[in-house]
């Protein structure tokens, strides 16, 4: 555990790539085969489950610390994080005996889910007691669910071949799926993963590192000719490969989530390959008759059951579309350049029954361009771009040739700031994450939205029928840090009210708010849900009260809905 505990002090003091992957590599060689699985399994990206809620670390910090409840909520505002919260404020341990980390994953934090909220609270106040402050921050950490370490997937790869002389692409593939929560790791798993041997075999459903593109911020008319590339729509579903190995299907999402038993549509697609083939594509609800796809909210919804009953499958059906083809009769292609690749793939297509992605061609760029300005009303979000020399690479690299995602721009409104929480990491102490709201008419002039601004700063509850602000989106992004320590200032001098780590604040700026869509959604006050939203920049030239309004919310969400409506599941 204090290797451990060490390794991530010494990545998140790090800024350096090379020193965090020696950093990786020298901790990963020297430590125990159960220790070093569970260590890649968390620097990997893999998340550990919430053993205890967090009003119980809360109540257990408060007795260890002997201090009250309001105290506590005062300094976890402060510091903004609750890890380091707890680790500020609980006393000092004696030095308890050595233990792994695996010890602590297995023998101590797995069984806590079982146990009642007392036993649970007796349980953490001991294991504290054999901790010191940064052992017992990274325990809070593990026990809450919310550990994040500060490598990429790409340089923990490059750091396990570093350490152990393989391949990074062999390790890779290898890694593929190690951080599905439902295969815990262990020293089997790990010592498969680092033996000797430059082969990645191809057993059981395995899939194969997804090559992703590159978002395009050149002018396209540097890219060359037209005719160098495959430009295809890009869909807005869930990336996937769909295996089909002997008698064995599976699929796989982008996220090395196995998700089989999610698609039972694709499944009876898989079943229709030939045994040795693996497909990369796109899953998408397409509902009958329909000319485009669904909104991604569709799809999200049916993600969100547990059961997938009749009407759930009737209602968002899902539809595959490939367009690249990983593995051939059990070869590997990825060597192969694409234009081989898709050939072999339409060949394939018809004897499989496959929906293939369209292979878009036009004279020139300005072409392209025009058909990319129609991607709102297909259903899409632009266009990609394909090298058609290119191989099938692994993660975001330009090594094996490139893959543009050339999408449209944003939709966005002006919003206007109403919560605020602290961030994380290096942003602990500064408020990132902020929420954002539109009037819910339109305010007659500057006069009635400074109205209700004063209610707000008096903490008046607002007029029934009255004039107010919305809450509609949450973004923490797409600000500089100097932009973030300006609101910040902004935001302490105006707070109204704190619920623990947020704070409301009294309205006084606007933002222009980017995202990728908009759906309906019962969940939201506002009755809208955003996709993918982001701060643009702060309006500085735009007062309060021309901030947007929810009923011009609606009618951008109407204007850029398919024809028909949003689908049963949205309604």
């Amino acid at each position: 555990m204090k290797a451990f505990v060490a390794l991530y002090r010494d990545l998140d003091a790090s800024t350096a790539t090379s020193r965090k992957v020696a950093a990786m590599a020298a901790y990963l060689r020297e430590a125990p085969a159960e220790d070093a699985a569970w260590a890649a399994y968390f620097l990997a990206g893999g998340k550990p489950r919430q053993a205890v809620p967090s009003a119980l670390l809360r109540s257990a910090a408060c007795e260890a610390a002997r201090i009250p409840a309001w105290l506590f909520e005062d300094c976890y505002a402060t510091v903004g994080d609750l890890a380091e919260t707890i680790a500020y404020l609980t006393p000092g341990a004696a030095a308890g005996p050595p233990r792994t980390l695996a010890h602590w994953m297995q023998e101590r934090i797995a069984p806590l889910r079982g146990l009642s909220p007392q036993e649970q609270l007796q349980r953490v106040l001991r294991d504290w007691q054999e901790l010191d402050a940064d052992e017992r921050f990274l325990h809070v950490k593990l026990i809450g669910g919310g550990l994040r370490v500060g490598v990429s997937r790409l340089l923990v790869q490059r750091a396990i071949a570093q350490a152990f002389g393989l391949d990074a692409k062999v390790v890779a593939h290898r890694m593929m799926g190690y951080t599905d929560a439902r295969q815990p790791p262990d020293a089997q798993r790990w010592r498969a993963l680092v033996e000797p041997g430059g082969d990645a075999a191809r057993d059981g459903i395995q899939p194969y590192p997804f090559f992703l593109a590159h978002p395009l911020q050149e002018p396209v008319t540097s890219l060359g000719e037209p005719r160098d590339w495959l430009v295809e729509w890009k869909f807005d579903g869930i990336r996937a490969q769909v295996l089909r190995r002997g008698a064995q299907c599976a699929i796989w999402s982008r996220g090395e989530e196995l998700v089989t038993d999610r698609f039972p549509e694709v499944v009876a697609l898989a079943q229709r390959l030939p045994p040795g083939t693996v497909l990369d594509g796109e899953i998408l609800v397409w509902l009958p008759g329909e000319p485009r796809p669904a909104p991604f909210a569709l799809l999200q919804r049916r993600i969100g059951r547990k059961l997938l009953g009749p009407r759930v499958l009737r209602e968002a059906p899902v539809r595959f579309v490939a367009y690249d083809l990983l593995e051939h009769e059990g070869r590997d292609l990825r060597e192969v350049p694409l234009r081989e690749r898709r050939a072999l793939l339409q060949a394939l297509a018809g004897p499989a029954a496959l929906d293939l992605s369209e292979v878009l061609e036009a004279a020139d760029w300005p072409g392209l361009a025009a058909l990319r300005a129609g991607s709102r009303e297909r259903g899409v979000e632009g266009l990609m771009l394909k090298q058609g020399a290119s191989r099938y690479g692994s993660g975001r690299t330009k090594a094996d040739g490139t893959w543009w995602k050339w999408k449209i721009d944003p939709l966005s409104v002006d919003a206007v700031l109403i919560y605020a929480q602290a961030g994380h990491g290096r942003r602990a102490n500064v408020h990132t994450d902020y929420t954002f709201a539109v009037w819910s008419r339109e305010p007659a002039g500057p006069d009635e939205a400074a109205a209700v601004v004063e209610d707000i700063r008096e903490r008046r509850p607002p007029q029934p029928g009255g004039l107010q602000l919305v809450p509609f989106a949450k973004a923490y992004s797409g600000l500089a840090d100097e932009e973030f320590r300006r609101v910040d200032r902004v935001i302490r001098q105006t707070t109204v009210e704190r619920w623990g780590p947020v704070r409301s604040v009294v309205p006084t700026l606007v933002f222009e708010l980017g995202f990728e869509g908009l759906s309906r959604s019962a969940r939201h006050r506002s009755g809208v849900a955003t996709r993918f939203p982001r701060m643009l920049r702060i309006r500085d030239d735009k007062p309060l009260h021309e901030a947007e309004t929810l009923p011009g919310l609606l009618r951008l969400l109407e204007s850029t809905s398919p024809p028909g409506g949003a689908g049963p599941a949205d309604r």
